[in-house]
């Protein structure tokens, strides 16, 4: 079975195979040496350059203003704001440097940002702060001026200083009859002797021409690099909605056991306690049945205590009263039942079933821990929702010396916050207090 394939010529769109890089045309094209001196290459490599100088310096003066107002101005409270505005800024740099790539480089580069269309200013700017790409961009606003606008402003001058040595015939014509010094130690008093001038600016042209690709080559390479969406950001995107998925299986197999048990094996026990009630009810009147009456009897007490405990193992599953009042109601129903007295201080509304879910076994783990292990007189709750994100903290007067990493229950909880772009922080000195905090958004 053969297969054929086709070039591009250099220049035009190459069309990459999947999940392999571009090649650069620019160094494409520099295999041809002939057909790149004779084309538009190394106008466009220079114009690239030369703007990249400009921009470079000029965002290389920025940050240095905003980075030393930031520190200088850290006692007065806002120089945490300037340093956050020159990571930011690196955003729209980023996006400017993308578009400008395009005089180079004929295959764009994509966004590797998210779509925040109609959000506000914080939750723009939180987002992006989150964002790696926020950050390789600042990487990139640090780097352009020091290494790309140097090397940029090199060639541009080797570029100029070429360019004025090819016209050195026409300079000593026009100033004439004075000498022109082309080059110190070296004075032309004739169009004639400046010839030897031109050869070399030729020369320093073609030089300036292949430098200006090679630079420009490298800083494509360095924009997909930093600029680009990463290979892996679709795979691990990928992962995580898969680990999302996974997570909202083992959720609906676990409200199946929850109907299993509750209109089964609960409804069986319910059934089996009367029925021994009534053959209970049916001994006692029989003088010489007595002790089977007894039986009966302990074996209904055993019955009770069963449909007690399977009733408490499904409201452990998942509470109704959470899917019917939300969070608030069932951490309250939790707390009344708990051991330890509880103060409930939950200031929400209705959130999205994962966030639900996620806090109140949140709650409930913290609960049984500070029941088992703490040692505690007194456990409070507070939970409010600011900025679209649901807040929750879990402390207790204990003593203290909580290892997260000791068992799978915190664990297991970390995990199924970070499913929803949450945070679990635990914090438990040796005497306490210990104190479990939980940040997630409220998208669910």
């Amino acid at each position: 079975m053969s297969r054929t394939s086709e070039a591009a010529a250099p220049g035009e769109p190459h069309e990459a195979p999947r999940g392999a890089e571009p090649p650069v045309a620019v160094w494409a094209v520099l295999k041809t040496p002939v057909r790149f001196l004779a084309s538009w290459w190394p106008w466009r490599c220079w114009a690239y350059l030369a703007g990249g100088t400009v921009l470079g310096y000029g965002v290389l003066l920025a940050l240095a203003v905003l980075v030393g107002l930031g520190v200088l101005l850290a006692v007065a409270g806002i120089g945490l704001l300037l340093l956050l505005g020159a990571v930011a800024g690196g955003v729209p740099l980023g996006a400017l440097e993308r578009w400008r790539l395009r005089w180079v480089e004929p295959v764009p580069v994509p966004d590797p940002h998210t779509s925040l269309a109609g959000a506000g200013p914080a939750a723009w700017l939180r987002t992006r702060l989150r964002e790696r790409a926020t950050w390789r961009e600042f990487g990139y606003a640090a780097l352009l001026g020091p290494v790309f606008g140097a090397a940029g402003f090199g060639v541009v001058a080797l570029l100029a200083f070429s360019l004025l040595l090819v016209a050195s015939p026409v300079i000593v014509w026009a100033i004439a009859p004075e000498t022109v010094m082309l080059i110190p130690g070296r004075a032309v008093s004739g169009p004639l002797e400046a010839l030897g001038g031109t050869a070399v600016g030729l020369f320093g042209l073609v030089l300036a021409a292949y430098a200006g690709g090679l630079l420009a080559g490298a800083q494509v390479k360095t924009t997909r690099l930093l600029l680009g969406a990463r290979e892996e950001d679709p795979r691990v995107l990928e992962l995580t909605r898969s680990r999302v998925r996974l997570v909202d299986a083992f959720e609906a197999e676990r409200r199946r056991i929850e109907r299993d048990l509750h209109d089964g094996a609960q409804q069986q026990l319910v059934a089996l306690s009367m029925t021994l009630g009534l053959a209970e009810l049916e001994l006692r009147r029989v003088p010489q049945a007595a002790d089977a009456a007894a039986l009966v009897a302990r074996g209904r007490g055993e019955a009770r205590r069963a449909l007690e405990q399977l009733r408490d193992l499904v409201r452990g599953i998942h509470p109704q009263v959470l899917t019917d009042h939300g969070l608030a109601a069932a951490v309250a129903e939790v707390a009344l039942r708990h051991p330890v007295p509880v103060t409930v201080d939950l200031d929400v509304p209705r959130l999205p079933e994962p966030v639900e879910i996620t806090a109140y076994f949140t709650v409930t783990e913290a609960l049984a821990n500070a029941a088992k292990h703490s040692g505690a007189s007194r456990i409070g709750i507070a939970g409010k929702v600011d900025g679209g994100r649901l807040t929750l903290s879990v402390t207790d007067d204990g003593r203290g010396g909580a290892d997260p990493g000791a068992g799978a229950g915190l664990a297991g909880l970390a995990d199924r916050v970070a499913m929803l772009q949450g945070r679990l922080v635990v914090s438990s000195p040796v005497g306490g207090p210990t104190e479990l905090r939980v940040e997630v958004p409220c998208s669910g």
